[in-house]
């Protein structure tokens, strides 16, 4: 049945993957996240999750677990793996949550936010010659309509909003 076929009679063409928007969305996700771990777990021995966090807690100060599950969109399980490693080598820190006794407070230690400092040019480096072939135009309205994608998906699932921060 040839596309033409299919439109005159009101039915919509089948699926072809590589014109699938989520099929090309997950593809460069996972092409660009693992040229990034690749780099982190190398020279810093740090997973991309590890590495969220550590960003995360540099950029809001320390946070509880939840919220930097809400804030990073990870789950509980993959947060409390990163955080685990990251106390392990001393980059994070845990103190009691004087507003909630169930929960504790990650935050940097000044091991912690050293190699925040030394990693994130890094990072910087690799986003510039992902968009090197882009223009800043260009650059602005990917990461508009990113932040619009997010929302619709977060919607479509029964969120009202995307995560503080991320869209």
């Amino acid at each position: 049945m040839s596309a033409d076929r299919s439109e005159d009679r009101g039915v919509e063409q089948s699926l072809q993957l590589d014109g699938y928007l989520p099929y090309r969305l997950s593809v460069a996700s996972n092409a660009v996240s693992g040229l990034i771990a690749r780099a982190y777990e190398d020279r810093f021995a740090l997973s991309i999750p590890q590495w969220r966090l550590i960003c995360v807690l540099a950029e809001d100060g320390g946070l509880t677990q939840v919220q930097i599950v809400t804030r990073t969109v990870m789950d509980k399980v993959t947060v409390s793996r990163a955080a685990q490693g990251l106390v392990r080598r001393r980059l994070v820190g845990r103190s009691e949550n004087k507003s909630d006794g169930r929960s504790h407070v990650l935050a940097l230690t000044p091991a912690g936010r050293s190699l925040h400092a030394e990693i994130a040019p890094l990072a910087l480096a690799y986003e510039a010659a992902l968009i090197a072939g882009l223009s800043p135009e260009d650059v602005v309205l990917l990461k508009r309509l990113l932040g619009r994608l997010q929302a619709a998906a977060g919607q479509l699932s029964g969120e009202s909003a995307p995560p503080a921060g991320l869209g």
